[in-house]
This record gives C-alpha cells, structure tokens and sequence, in this order.
C-alpha cells in the first residue's frame, strides 16, 4: 500500500521533472480507491494525452523508417523509438519521449539524410562531418517530436569494442510496413547506461535519470530480459565496470530488480549510488562531491590511452592532469537545470 502520508504535490512536482508522470499510470491504476481524486485525475490526463502523442511518434518514425528503407537504408532504432517499436500498444503511452533516436551506419548517413529530406524535412542543426560524434535534428512543421539522426552508439566508442560492434548486438524486425534493427533488450540496456553515465556526464556529476532506470526495470521485465552474465561481459575495464555497476545498484535498491549480486556488490559503485541519494537529499553537496571523480581520473585516462592506441592518435599520458576546458564542461554541467536528471 502507499505511505498514508504524503504531499502529493511535491511527488507529481518530481516525476515531472524526472519525466515519469505518465509511468505512474499502473500506481494510479492499482491504488486509486485510496489516492486522492485530483491525483488520479491528473496522472490519467497526462498518461491520456501521452498516448496520444506517442501514437503520432510512432505513425511518425514508421513514414521515416519507410522512406530510408526506399534508398537501401535499415536504421538501427535507439533508446524511446525502440520502445515504440517493442511494447505492446496498451502499454505505449507510459514512456514519456521528447524526440526519435535513429542511428545509420557512416556509409548510409547521406542516403538517409536525403530520405528524410524527400518526405519534408528540415535539417535544425547537425555537428560538422568531420565531429567524433555526428548527429542532425531533423524536424517538420507538423509533428509532435523531431528526429536525432545518430552515426555511433551513444558514448565512448570504445566501450562497444567487447564481443562486437553495436549491429551484433541488435535484430532485424518489421516495423509497420517498413524494416529496422532493433538491440536486444541487453544491448538497449547497455546502450542506455552508457549514454547516462557518459554521454551525459552522469558519472561524474552524480546524475540520476530515473526515467531510464524505468526503462531498464521493464527491459528486464520484458519477455527476453536482460541477460546479465551476456551484459557483464561488455565491461572492458575498471571504468565502464564501475559506472554500469553503479546503475545497476540504483535498479536495485530503487525499483527493486533481481540483478545479480556480483553486480551490485562492489565498494565504488555502492559509494557512487550513495552519493546520488545525499545529492538528490541535499543539492549543495553536488560541489564537495565532484571530487569523486578522482576515484576513477586513473582509470578513465587509461581508457582514453587504449582508444589512442587502437587509433593511431597521440594522447597526453595516463596520469596527467584534465584540461581547463574538461574541468569547465563538467562545472556547467553540474551547476545546470537538466530535466529528467535528478
């Protein structure tokens, strides 16, 4: 049963920030003859309004999907689209998204580029040719949601250098009329946590994004699952293992999922998801606490040296100190206002 007090206010107040009003759907669904009615009134709204708006993404991705299937193009679907491709209907509004994450192949990004353009869109911004981590926004006048046409896994490539690169980890499906890869719900997993704790910084900052955590719990409740002995073995070294770790401990203690406990076990981890609850508890211990990341400084610049090597590029040595442009990046980062992030 639910707490018998709470000021509701402040809980919808937190899961709209986090992005997960419309999750708390099956809560409203199971618990409503004690919940106040304005509560269950305004969950069943956003929740209402949620399912139509996703119904339109997925009308939306499928046109997309169609038109680079036309010049040869299978995308790779990637974080909310893969779960418009794989949840049941009845199930399609509990996840809130704000746009449609494509990934293509580097050959294909032109083809595909020009599909979307063929059927009305407009490039909003793209990183230059030459950037380590392309993308475009794509968007049109009459959609709810714009596209985020990728090239690479989120995150560090190197990190997807284990048993195969990312196609290995995904499935051809039928998307409507059209035909896409899908990753495995481990490979989703992985690429989730790796966007959380790297691409957005959330490792070293501190971050919780709680709506991917939800999507994690209901990978792992999904009818394939995670494989976790198969995820384990993507952890190439002491970086990735501790940021993976550390999420997989919040699963855990916050939602509840059976991980395996070689996985949630470990010191740094468990200090790391600590952290996140006093940070989340007390904001302004997220300044004293930057200095966490010199728990892992080591192991992140021999990462970068192993990825130099693999390259051919010439990088600074294993211990030298961060660059006045990283410190600033990850200051900003943890001084701003990010939605979904707590």
């Amino acid at each position: 049963m639910p707490p018998v007090e709470v000021e509701w206010t402040s809980v919808i107040g937190l899961a709209n920030q986090t992005l997960t009003t419309p999750a708390l759907i099956d809560f409203v669904d199971q618990f409503a003859s004690v919940l106040p009615e304005d509560v269950c009134t305004y969950i069943r709204q956003i929740h209402r309004r949620n399912v139509l708006r996703n119904d339109r993404l997925a009308g939306q991705l499928e046109e997309a999907v169609i038109a680079m299937n036309g010049q040869g193009v299978t995308p790779v679907l990637l974080k909310g689209a893969a779960t418009l491709a794989t949840a049941p209907v009845e199930r399609r509004g509990v996840r809130l998204m704000s746009d449609l994450d494509i990934m293509v192949v580097p050959d294909e990004t032109e083809a595909a580029v020009s599909a979307l353009v063929a059927v009305g869109y407009e490039i909003h911004e793209h990183a230059s040719s030459e950037s380590q981590r392309w993308h475009a926004d794509l968007k049109r006048a009459q959609d709810v949601g714009t596209i985020d046409l990728q090239r690479s896994a989120p995150g560090i490539t190197h990190f997807y250098r284990g048993p195969g690169c990312t196609l290995d980890g995904c499935v051809s499906k039928p998307f409507g009329q059209g035909r896409v890869y899908i990753p495995t719900p481990t490979y989703q997993a992985l690429m989730l946590i790796i966007h959380d704790q790297f691409q957005d910084y959330g490792y070293w900052i501190g971050d919780l994004d709680l709506r991917h955590l939800v999507d994690l719990r209901d990978l792992s409740n999904s009818a394939e699952s995670i494989d976790w002995k198969e995820l384990a073995s993507h952890l190439s070294g002491k970086l990735m293992r501790n940021a993976v770790q550390t999420q997989l401990v919040a699963l855990v203690e916050l939602l509840g999922v059976n991980v395996p406990h070689p996985l949630r076990s470990r010191l740094i981890p468990r200090l790391q998801f600590a952290r996140r609850l006093i940070q989340a508890r007390f904001p302004i211990m997220r300044w004293p606490f930057l200095t966490m990341a010199l728990l892992d400084y080591g192991n992140y610049r021999r990462e970068i040296s192993i990825q130099s090597q693999l390259t051919g590029k010439r990088r600074r040595g294993s211990w030298s100190l961060p660059r006045a442009s990283s410190v600033r990046l990850i200051l900003n980062t943890a001084g701003a206002v990010r939605f979904g992030k707590v």
